[in-house]
């Protein structure tokens, strides 16, 4: 077995292939591990730092020591740094090939389904089936069309002979408004009275003529 294989759990020629969510799951497991281990370093900069401005005047090589390791710490930050960042983009790409392959598998399953579902059925017994539909759908209008008809059971007019018939009847019906109007003009009308009508009384027309006497002198009187 090779050295990456025993630091990284290798399996061999006869071991099990991991799964793609065994591989994610392990990735994630190291990214939280280098994560802490970046929380760790973190601090152990700031104490150095903190050391070095301590000793900065008093004790220069203990200041000098604590910038040393410092320096150390922040080699090893940036190397988590990068390596977190290989890790991100491994686990990215494994997760769309798992993605990917899921999806793959259901279109095939879809796909297998569909074939099933297809494998009993013959396109040209599909047009002879539509074909024999719609002659039924046809059939089934005249049908209804048929039974929709009045039936009119052996009376059967002609109907030239029944316009002929009510033109008669309307032409009787207009001579005997005209003969009724006709004997109606020899009606005598009420006669006119000889008589005169009566005079109005004599009292009456005197006040009349005073009435209008009095009007003339107000409106000479007004002028």
């Amino acid at each position: 077995m090779s050295l990456f294989g025993k630091l990284f759990g290798g399996t061999g020629k006869g071991g099990k292939t991991p799964s793609p969510q065994e591989a994610i799951q392990r990735l994630r497991d190291t990214e939280e591990m280098l994560t802490k281990k970046q929380e760790f370093l973190e601090k152990k900069i700031e104490q150095e730092l903190l050391t070095a401005k301590k000793n900065g005047t008093k004790n220069k090589r203990a200041a000098l020591q604590a910038l040393k390791r410092k320096k150390r710490y922040e080699k090893q930050l940036a190397q988590i740094d990068g390596t977190l960042s290989t890790i991100e983009f491994q686990r990215e790409a494994l997760e769309n090939a798992n993605t990917n392959t899921e999806v793959l598998k259901n279109m095939g399953f879809a796909a297998k389904a569909m074939k099933a579902a297809h494998e009993h059925m013959d396109i040209d017994k599909v047009d002879d089936l539509m074909q024999e539909i719609t002659e039924q759908q046809e059939l089934a209008q005249e049908i209804s069309d048929a039974i929709s008809k009045p039936v009119s059971f052996g009376e059967e007019f002609d109907e030239d002979e029944l316009m002929a018939e009510l033109e008669e009847l309307e032409q009787e019906e207009l001579d005997r408004n005209l003969l009724e109007i006709g004997g109606s003009e020899n009606v005598s009308l009420p006669s006119v009275p000889s008589t005169s009508l009566p005079s109005r009384p004599e009292k009456k027309k005197e006040e009349d003529d005073d009435d209008m006497k009095d009007l003339e002198r107000w409106a000479m009187e007004a002028m």
